[in-house]
């Protein structure tokens, strides 16, 4: 499998498509000129990009830190991004990982017992997981990292978060919009389309039942949470002549992923993914921030966290760079011809 780079914008979810092109509709917008090999817009966020490595004299000399994560899967990025501010698992860094790669009924109970060992800071990935730890604690300070933290009013502000909880917030309810838009492009002539989500009612369903309006297409919601809830709403697809599934932001599902993948081939049936990396590992799209980037952005925000800065100080971030990837190989096993207009947008083609 070879990949090859084109000439694309780089966007973010402030980018607006009409007429086929991207506009930016709230902020500054650089383009790097025609002749480059990967044209990138840049946004500007309130949030501060802090430089790396921390200073190590910021760190209290033989003093063991503690953080408890919990989250439905480890991220090597994460544990790589805290070594290279200084603290290092097994040296002066202890991870408690009992709340790691746990069914979400279980994120209650689980945050409780991860706050008696009193971490320094509680890391929790995705919304129930998020309000676990705000149920279990008011005073540890949480890193978390959700669709939209703001509108899911996991925080009351992005510049100046109060109570005990700042982190990265991905965009994913505009970006499952975008992605309806994507799929459509790739496959005009699909009529109907799957959103599928982790749980009802899908917080997004307006916008993307408007978004389908707008493209003369219809949706149809299927939701999952476990394996078995899997199989059977990729197999209901079938019965409902649904012809191409737009993968919702969605950690549990993500979880699901080869299950996924692997349900979805033997139907035939073409999807848009979240991460790059579902193309990449076999989906045909995909739209988003890649999750290498997003799970070091938690760290460096857990790094200020251990060095004593307050949550208050600390302002929800954002990913700023997005990518469009198509698999090609994908897109031939399913019969699946990607229009040139949106090749040439990609900024990675799988073949």
């Amino acid at each position: 499998m070879t990949q090859m780079t084109l000439g694309a914008p780089t966007t973010t979810p402030s980018l607006l498509y009409q007429n086929s092109r991207l506009c930016l509709y709230d902020g500054p917008l650089l383009i790097l000129g025609p002749s480059m090999r990967r044209r990138k817009f840049l946004t500007l966020l309130s949030s501060v990009v802090v430089t790396w490595p921390f200073p190590a004299s910021a760190q209290e000399a033989g003093r063991q830190y503690r953080i408890a994560i919990l989250s439905t899967e480890r991220s090597q990025f994460f544990l790589e991004e805290l070594g290279r501010a200084g603290f290092v698992v097994d040296r002066n860094l202890e991870v408690d990982s009992r709340g790691i790669g746990v069914a979400p009924d279980a994120y209650e109970k689980l945050a409780i017992e991860l706050t008696k060992a009193r971490p320094d800071v509680l890391v929790a990935f995705g919304p129930e997981a998020i309000r676990a730890a705000q149920k279990a604690t008011q005073r540890i300070p949480i890193q978390a990292l959700a669709d939209d933290l703001l509108g899911s009013k996991l925080v009351a502000s992005m510049p100046h978060p109060d109570g005990n909880t700042t982190g990265v917030s991905i965009f994913a309810f505009q970006l499952d919009v975008k992605r309806l838009e994507l799929l459509h492009e790739a496959l005009p002539k699909a009529q109907r389309i799957a959103v599928f989500a982790d749980h009802e009612p899908i917080r997004n369903i307006e916008a993307l039942q408007s978004a389908a309006r707008a493209l003369g297409i219809e949706i149809a919601s299927f939701t999952a949470r476990s394996e078995d809830e899997v199989i059977r709403a990729i197999d209901t697809m079938e019965t409902k002549r649904v012809e191409a599934v737009n993968v919702l932001a969605s950690p549990i599902l993500w979880g699901f992923r080869q299950l996924m993948r692997d349900r979805l081939d033997l139907h035939r049936l073409p999807a848009i993914w979240q991460w790059p990396e579902g193309a990449e590992a076999g989906g045909l799209i995909a739209y988003g921030p890649r999750l290498p980037g997003v799970f070091r952005q938690c760290a460096r925000q857990v790094v200020k966290l251990l060095l004593g800065a307050k949550v208050v100080d600390i302002p929800v971030e954002q990913p700023t760079e997005f990518e469009l990837i198509v698999n090609l190989k994908t897109a031939k096993t399913l019969g699946v011809q990607i229009p040139p207009t949106l090749l040439f947008r990609a900024n990675n083609i799988v073949e």
